[in-house]
């Protein structure tokens, strides 16, 4: 059997006695008053010179140094403790080019994917951008966060998916914002994963569908289902880019390798040209250190693929989705509508759509 020493306290050197110092204008028992201090003469030797000629000056103060160059102010650091970029004016758009489709993707739910497919939407607007919003989540949040009721739907974008009689103009709908649409979708697309199974080439029915309508938008969102299944494979198959929010806490980012994996096998399999354009931080809270932690945990392992613009938690976006609105019009002047503009001109500064 070991035995265990008992622990001893660490010897800490006794502290030197510090006393006052003493008070000049006071003396004390042992003190004489100096009295006053004669002025410091010089000893004029054989010269002749009266000796108050001779009293040495006091002394100079030292000469201040000279002043060196201002510093150059150091760039203000963001929430991901890297320097904001400069991401200067937001290309222009250019006539012609095919819209250019993101996959809004995570299989954790709850993290962000459809507040920020709806608020990143609304902000590509302002920015001049023509955006149509795909609802590929068969609980149909997205379509309930721009005012659509899932229920009353006569055709949704399960009816696109499964039958080539219908044609997207009968499935697009107008939101409150001009220039947003949206294919909306509701419970039944839920059957779409079994149905699409027997048919050929079924990761790429999405594809098929979205390139109808490729010309005329600028920028084509899909929200994801909280799953890495057929329809969010058909997702990945039919973007340029994927966009991953992530909560920034501890089991959202468990999560990321295995979505990571499945990004790869897309772009091995089916669609070799996708890209990874970032990772998002959501429901971020500066005040718990927890939150702070998770999000430089995701900027050590993905460095410059973390966006610079971070989702704070805020009770204004439950709002918006009662609202049936984007925060940009519902809170245009809240820290939250703000976040999301910058992170559309970081988006198009990533992908230069223009």
């Amino acid at each position: 059997m070991q035995t265990t020493q008992e622990p001893r306290e660490p010897d800490f050197p006794e502290a030197e006695s510090i006393r006052p110092d003493p008070d000049p204008d006071q003396a004390g028992p042992d003190q004489a008053d100096p009295g006053p201090v004669e002025p410091q003469l010089f000893d004029p030797g054989t010269d002749g010179q009266a000796a108050a000629d001779f009293v040495v000056p006091p002394e100079a103060p030292p000469q201040a140094e000279a002043m060196s160059p201002a510093k150059k102010a150091e760039p203000e650091l963001g929430p991901t403790g890297r320097p904001w970029p400069d991401l200067g004016e937001p290309p222009a758009v250019r006539p012609g080019d095919k819209a250019l489709i993101m996959a809004m993707c995570n299989q954790k739910g709850g993290v962000g994917k459809t507040t920020t497919t709806i608020n990143l939407g609304a902000a590509l607007v302002e920015l001049g951008r023509k955006v149509l919003l795909v609802d590929f989540d068969p609980q149909g949040s997205l379509s309930v966060g721009l005012g659509v009721n899932p229920h009353n739907l006569e055709l949704s974008i399960y009816n696109l998916l499964l039958s080539r009689d219908v044609t997207p103009d009968e499935v697009i709908a107008q939101t409150s914002v001009p220039g947003l649409d949206i294919l909306p979708s509701n419970i039944d697309l839920s059957a779409a994963e079994l149905q699409l199974v027997s048919e050929v080439a079924r990761e790429q029915t999405l594809l098929r569908v979205l390139s109808k309508v490729r010309d005329d938008y600028d920028i084509i969102l899909i929200d994801c289902a909280p799953s890495l299944g057929l329809l969010t494979i058909n997702a990945l198959t039919a973007a340029d880019q994927v966009i991953i929010p992530l909560e920034c806490e501890f089991f959202a980012l468990r999560g990321v390798a295995l979505l990571t994996d499945t990004i790869e096998k897309v772009q091995e399999r089916l669609n070799p040209d996708l890209e990874m354009l970032g990772i998002l931080g959501t429901m971020y809270d500066p005040r718990t250190l927890h939150s702070r932690e998770v999000l430089e945990r995701v900027v050590q392992a993905f460095g410059d693929k973390v966006f610079h613009t971070v989702i704070r938690r805020t009770v204004k976006f439950p709002e918006t989705t009662v609202a049936g609105e984007p925060i940009t019009t519902y809170a245009s002047d809240s820290p939250g509508a703000g976040a999301y503009r910058m992170l559309a001109r970081e988006v198009l500064a990533r992908c230069l759509v223009g």
